[in-house]
């Protein structure tokens, strides 16, 4: 059995199912979920059951018990990764190394209890086509989200994703993130403009006022405003329909272009996702552009 901390919001919780779902397939073991993070209540909460056409199997506290033993209290966790003392113990508790790609992580024995993000396609690649399959929409689209998808059909369509709210209002994922700035994404306009004839914008914000007032677009635009609260995932359904993405350094707009099928798809992606100097060269797939 493999028991998977999932947290963050949705691009995350993604992130982390298609991480244990490539491990628990070569592993030929059972998947489950610990659901307890405070973090899975930011945004709209956990949403990969009522999103996507999976089903998530949650663990037990007895099944974290038969694991990790001793190690089951959420606050001894916590302890042994901040002292790495886990891995001196060769612990069975194993935490996210580093940002990066980890191809030790795909030697793992079964029976282990995993944290972290692995914000890497390379952890699930080999079964490229199971996680597209799985994350396929659930829900029917409104009437609205059915005309813009659309008008995205009968275009050249670019998508944009602008990230803004809680990125700019709290300080502390300011201080880790940062925000995308007018430079990257008139970059990004450009190089579009360059490769493509007649694009057509479909902008994504959580801040459209301020995109408006700032960003200069000088071809055909569609602001999308209308998908908010539990109706906000439909962004990320419609970015993947786009033939074209220009991203955030957010993993949400990464899915919406990966979920992308479009084969001769452009995208382009910032070149700095964190301040922080957390290593990103495997986050970015190499077909994607970095600007």
């Amino acid at each position: 059995m493999i028991i998977l901390h999932l947290s963050g919001g949705l691009g995350n919780q993604m992130f982390q199912y298609a991480f244990g779902r490539a491990n628990a397939k070569r592993l030929n073991t059972d998947l489950k979920f610990e659901l307890s993070d405070s973090t899975l209540t930011i945004h709209t909460g956990f949403e990969l059951e009522r999103v996507f056409e999976i089903q998530v199997n949650v663990t037990t506290q007895a099944e974290i018990q038969s694991i990790l033993g001793w190690q089951k209290n959420p606050l001894i966790r916590k302890a042994l990764k901040i002292s790495g003392l886990n891995k001196i113990i060769k612990s069975k508790l194993i935490d996210e190394p580093h940002f990066h790609f980890s191809p030790e992580i795909l030697q793992l024995p079964d029976n282990v209890f995993l944290s972290g993000y692995w914000q890497s396609e390379k952890y699930f690649l080999e079964i490229e086509a199971q996680i597209r399959s799985d994350f396929s929409f659930k829900l029917p689209f409104s009437d609205r989200n059915s005309e813009t998808a659309r008008e995205i059909s009968k275009s050249n369509s670019v998508s944009l994703h602008v990230r803004r709210n809680d990125f700019a209002k709290n300080s502390k994922i300011n201080a880790i993130h940062g925000l995308c700035t007018l430079a990257y994404y008139s970059a990004a306009i450009q190089f579009i403009e360059e490769k493509i004839a007649s694009p057509n914008f479909f902008v994504f914000s959580d801040d459209p006022a301020w995109v408006k007032s700032n960003l200069k677009i000088n071809h055909p635009c569609v602001y999308v405003e209308h998908n908010q609260g539990l109706e906000s995932y439909n962004d990320m359904r419609l970015m993947s329909l786009c033939r074209h993405n220009i991203i955030a350094n957010s993993s949400f707009s990464w899915w919406g272009a990966w979920l992308n099928s479009n084969a001769e798809k452009i995208v382009v992606a910032p070149q700095r996702w964190f301040v922080n100097g957390n290593n990103t060269e495997d986050l970015i797939p190499h077909t994607w552009v970095r600007l």
